[in-house]
């Protein structure tokens, strides 16, 4: 049945990732909740449009044997063959008759739910922040503001798949991510565009709105300008990547401020006398980089499964006009799922080395620069418990700890952490995250990655979205 053949195809997109290629990297909780809804609505659907073409295809053909039989009726046995002749004059006009079209549209309707077009979504999100560390803040009792809107993409024409966003803010706008690629096979795939630079844990390494504090160094969810070929079966995991520079075009992109951007990048070496958060006087890029990322797979039953995994990064940094240093990455990680429960544990370390003295790399992202170390070491820990529940239009609760570590800094600066105690709420279209942080040296946390403080702050986060 071809109803049978669209849940199950479309079932297997949103359970297995080997998979789900048409936006492997973009589907959050809460797109996977909304996703699943769409699924059902979308078989409902097929099964009414099939139901209701059984019923026409059966009502035409009585049409028909009327219509046969009554001609018959008038006829004389020596006029059998003028009999047989006539018959097919109401069988051709009933293929023109309101019922016939009736039939058509149904058959059109089908084909066109089971082969739909590109998908628009998106989501608008806005925030309540409450700050120990800034008085203003904590006099006011906290604020509410507008956080993003943005729209996706995503979707086959023909052979060639799209996957796109686009993110608006109060203070910048930027592209996220924006990718074709084409399916050689059931198992492999390549991609080219801004995609995802495949490293460590995926699609995060983290279950809170904060991230964990690799994306702060530019080693979580972030994008670049390349070409990718990704490998993805019940076991393995293989991806392999060149980016030939990051998402704005390098050093000399055309764009009015390069840190207006989603993700962080290195944009500058820090001089001396420069502030950790100032424009830096010597601008540089990443260039013709490599990354690779393997994980192998193991599923106990419905129940249990554990994944673990190796990546590595190695690139140019180039000032506009040649090579002035180079950046490598690497990490290991593990996660291990049991009925409701998920843990979730990642080393990687990083070293930019550059060919001047300097006090640490210029990153940007979200309309501001910070300062982090040229080297450093991070560490991350989380737990994450997920319950069904059926409380109105609340369907689950995810409740979480993350932990970060970033230590061994070049230049000796304190360390940096990051606890994230929260919740997770899915309700429909909505999803909401609840989240209390407790950090030091944490960017969005009242601090800098290269700060040197030694106490700890803490922000009271509730992030609120529509997806759709």
């Amino acid at each position: 049945m071809k109803k049978q053949w669209l849940a199950l195809s479309i079932a297997a997109l949103v359970s297995a990732p080997s998979y789900a290629w048409q936006a492997p990297q973009e589907l959050s909780d809460a797109q996977l909740a909304q996703l699943f809804e769409q699924v059902q609505k979308l078989q409902q659907r097929v099964e009414e449009l099939e139901q209701q073409l059984a019923d026409a295809t059966v009502a035409e053909e009585e049409q028909q044997a009327t219509s046969t039989t009554a001609v018959a009726s008038t006829t004389t046995p020596v006029a059998q063959n003028a009999t047989q002749t006539t018959a097919v004059a109401p069988r051709q006009a009933a293929q023109t008759s309101p019922l016939a079209k009736r039939v058509a549209q149904l058959e059109d309707d089908i084909a066109a739910a089971e082969n739909a077009p590109i998908r628009i979504g998106g989501a608008v999100r806005a925030q309540y922040v409450w700050e120990d560390y800034n008085t203003a803040n904590k006099d006011r009792g906290g604020d509410l503001d507008f956080d993003l809107v943005r729209i996706d993409y995503s979707g086959t024409i023909g052979d060639v798949v799209l996957s796109a966003q686009y993110r608006w803010f109060q203070y910048m706008d930027a592209v996220q991510h924006a990718w074709v690629g084409y399916n050689f096979t059931d198992q492999w795939q390549g991609q080219i565009g801004i995609t995802k630079v495949p490293f460590g844990m995926t699609p995060y390494n983290s279950n809170s709105y904060f991230f964990s504090s690799n994306f702060y160094v530019g080693l979580e969810d972030d994008h670049d300008a390349g070409v990718k070929l990704l490998y993805r079966d019940d076991d393995w995991d293989f991806d392999i990547a060149f980016f030939k520079n990051d998402e704005q075009g390098g050093v000399d992109g055309f764009v009015s401020q390069r840190e207006d951007r989603y993700a962080y990048d290195a944009l500058g070496v820090r001089l001396a006398g420069e502030g950790l958060y100032d424009t830096p006087t010597l601008a540089v890029a990443e260039a013709n980089s490599f990354a690779a990322r393997v994980a192998r797979k193991y599923q106990w039953g419905h129940e249990q499964s554990f994944e673990f995994g190796l990546s590595g990064q190695y690139g140019d940094m180039n000032d506009g006009t040649q090579n002035v240093g180079e950046r490598s990455a690497w990490a290991a990680h593990g996660v291990y799922s049991v009925d409701r429960w998920t843990f979730m544990g990642q080393v990687s370390h990083y070293d930019y080395a550059m060919d001047m003295a300097n006090d640490g790399i210029v990153v940007g992202a979200y309309a501001f620069y910070d300062t982090i170390p040229s080297q450093a070491t991070l560490y991350t820990a989380n737990i994450a418990y997920s319950l069904p529940v059926q409380w109105g239009p609340v369907t689950n609760l995810t409740f979480y700890n993350d932990y970060s570590w970033m230590t061994n800094k070049r230049g000796g600066s304190e360390d940096t952490i990051m606890n994230v105690l929260g919740m997770a709420v899915t309700a429909g279209g909505l999803y909401t995250y609840f989240d209390l942080v407790t950090a030091k040296n944490q960017p969005f946390v009242g601090g800098s990655m290269m700060g040197d403080a030694d106490e700890t702050k803490t922000r009271f986060n509730i992030n609120i979205g529509y997806y759709f």
